[in-house]
């Protein structure tokens, strides 16, 4: 068929747009539509015209969302960057809630790309910070069409635009060399750290040839987490080194040379929220992952972004009314332990009941101490034969304490071997600077009082009219249908109505007429999906939707009473001319 012969009338366009919004294929759809009317041959338009207007309305739609939430409030954030051929190339948004979040959770970020959208083969990008409760908080999303240095520096100056232009103290990504270039452009007083965990699962390919490499992996481990001092570090991976034969192994040399963005020693000195990885940033990828097929539009996708977003706003919510209305008892008699249950999330407070636990495996000894400063070696068991030493020094003037492990400095947290100390020293009340408003439950923050965005799809006013027609009028159609007479008179009808109609349409002519919801929804109109990656499986799991069952039913021998065959004509025919009519009118 021709392409100039070929058209899709109002109606198709509409039952394109459900379809995809119920999770169907065009394939699929397509093959609904064959099966309506009998054929290929009753159609005049073909699959790759279903195809081809689902990929426009999804980019049409995406932007339609953006403009949508923008207007519901004015706090909602977006910014895109387009081709040539107007199809995204990078996008990013943050509704309300996540801005006013980055206020007090803004302080260290994950963040992440493992994840890819499939379809358009677009990669997505989440900021990831962590809330007073210790849960997950999104705080802004991406999609880029690569991943090189430009497109970073883009995505990073506008998340920065976006949060007030204040940058967090500490970013964790992975190994992304364009991403590490990004950041040191854009954000060169923050502090970047690699994931750990990326690096340490790749010791296996990396050194999997080497004689031992199972003895190779768990040493390895040892010297990055055990080491409680930089120049322990350096002392003990030149020994691991030497003892596997690896001094010449290029992979090790480069992480060696770049050891101050990964190891603990290195870093975490400043506080990291207890993030060393950006699992959190890939555990709501791991979420979208649940709804979201290989074939899921863009649409589809901010959809769930929205579902994600108030999943974790309920988690934070029901966290915070379990911390108003109950209480953790104390595990122990320490009255320090007292101070952080008035203050503290209930989660946070559990963390600091661990370490008072902990502290019954340590054993504390004085080492020195003059003028009020006191260093303590206290070894705590972590096995019935392994004792791990860690220094602690306690300043009785500045009622200070410090530990080796760093777990305050990176945490937050009260370490087991800092409390043994100060149950040494018999110190009843710690320091305020010890308990963070970080992690606090009684303080008001302001976006608790914002919900997260949540989309309610405006339809365009043709759209919409058209809709409305089509629920009004389909009972006439099918009441008409089961007589000639009453079809005669439907028929009349409609030629009286067409014939006013093409006048008054007649008269317009020259004129247009735009509503304001008009031009705020057809600003994006233009706007194109990126080209559209080619798949080779089928998805082990696909979104469902009633049409594959009525498309499985119509392929179907079924012993049910049926319209006669003289019925049956008529009705087709009524409802070919109730098309046009309904499109005529929607245009009007």
């Amino acid at each position: 068929m021709l392409k100039q012969h070929r058209e899709l009338s109002m109606s198709i366009h509409r039952t394109i747009e459900n379809n995809e919004e119920a999770g169907s294929r065009p394939r699929k759809t397509y093959q609904s539509f064959v099966a309506a009317v009998g054929g290929h041959h009753e159609l005049n338009f073909i699959k790759k015209d279903v195809k081809n207007v689902s990929e426009q309305e999804d980019a049409n739609e995406f932007g339609k969302y953006l403009l949508r939430m923008k207007e519901k409030n004015q706090n909602f954030f977006f910014e895109l960057e387009l081709e040539e051929d107007q199809s995204i190339k990078l996008t990013f948004w943050a509704d309300a809630r996540s801005r006013a979040a980055f206020e007090y959770f803004g302080d260290v970020i994950s963040f992440d790309t493992t994840y890819n959208t499939k379809r358009y083969n677009l990669v997505c990008g989440s900021f990831v910070g962590v809330n007073h409760h210790g849960q997950s908080t999104l705080l802004g999303c991406s999609l880029m069409k690569n991943e090189e240095v430009e497109s970073f520096k883009w995505l990073f100056q506008c998340w920065l635009r976006c949060m007030g232009g204040n940058a967090p103290k500490g970013f964790l990504t992975d190994q992304c060399a364009s991403m590490k270039r990004a950041l040191e452009a854009c954000m060169p007083t923050t502090i970047h750290r690699w994931c750990i965990w990326h690096i340490m699962k790749k010791i296996p390919s990396k050194l999997n040839w080497y004689k031992g490499h199972a003895d190779i992996e768990q040493e390895m481990s040892q010297v990055v987490f055990n080491s409680h001092s930089k120049d322990s570090f350096d002392w003990n991976w030149n020994d691991f080194l030497l003892n596997f034969g690896l001094m010449e192994n290029k992979w090790l040399s480069d992480l060696y040379e770049d050891r101050h963005i990964w190891v603990p020693i290195y870093l975490d000195h400043h506080f990291w929220a207890g993030m060393r990885s950006t699992q959190r940033s890939e555990s709501m990828h791991s979420f979208f992952n649940k709804f979201i097929t290989r074939n899921s539009s863009l649409i589809q996708f901010v959809k769930q972004y929205d579902n994600c977003l108030r999943s974790r706003e309920q988690a934070e919510r029901e966290s915070d009314a379990a911390d108003f209305h109950t209480v953790i008892p104390c595990a122990t008699k320490f009255s320090i332990e007292a101070q952080f249950q008035d203050v503290y999330t209930h989660q946070k407070f559990r963390e600091v009941q661990a370490q008072f636990r902990g502290k019954a495996n340590c054993i504390t000894r004085l080492t020195n101490s003059a003028l009020g400063y006191s260093v303590y070696e206290v070894g705590e068991q972590v096995s019935s034969s392994i004792f791990n030493k860690f220094v602690v020094t306690y300043d009785s003037v500045a009622a200070e304490v410090k530990c080796q492990c760093l777990l305050f400095e990176s945490r937050g947290i009260l370490c087991r071997h800092a409390l043994s100390v100060l149950s040494f020293e018999q110190v009843s009340q710690v320091s305020p600077r010890y308990i963070l408003e970080r992690w606090s439950k009684k303080v008001k923050r302001r976006h608790t009082h914002i919900k997260s965005s949540h989309d309610e799809p405006l339809m365009e006013p043709r759209s919409k009219r058209f809709d409305q027609l089509v629920f009004r009028l389909q009972n006439i159609c099918e009441f008409a249908s089961e007589s000639e007479e009453l079809t005669a008179i439907l028929h009349r009808a409609y030629d009286n109505v067409m014939a006013e109609m093409e006048s008054l349409k007649a008269k317009r002519k020259g004129t247009s007429s735009l509503s304001h919801e008009d031009a705020n929804l057809e600003s994006v109109n233009e706007l194109q999906s990126p080209p559209r990656i080619r798949t080779r499986e089928r998805p082990k799991n696909r979104l469902g939707s009633k049409l594959d069952k009525h498309i499985a039913n119509a392929t179907k021998k079924k012993k049910t009473k049926v319209l006669s065959e003289v019925k049956v004509m008529f009705f087709k025919f009524v409802v070919i001319e109730f098309i046009f009519l309904v499109n005529s009118l929607a245009n009007m």
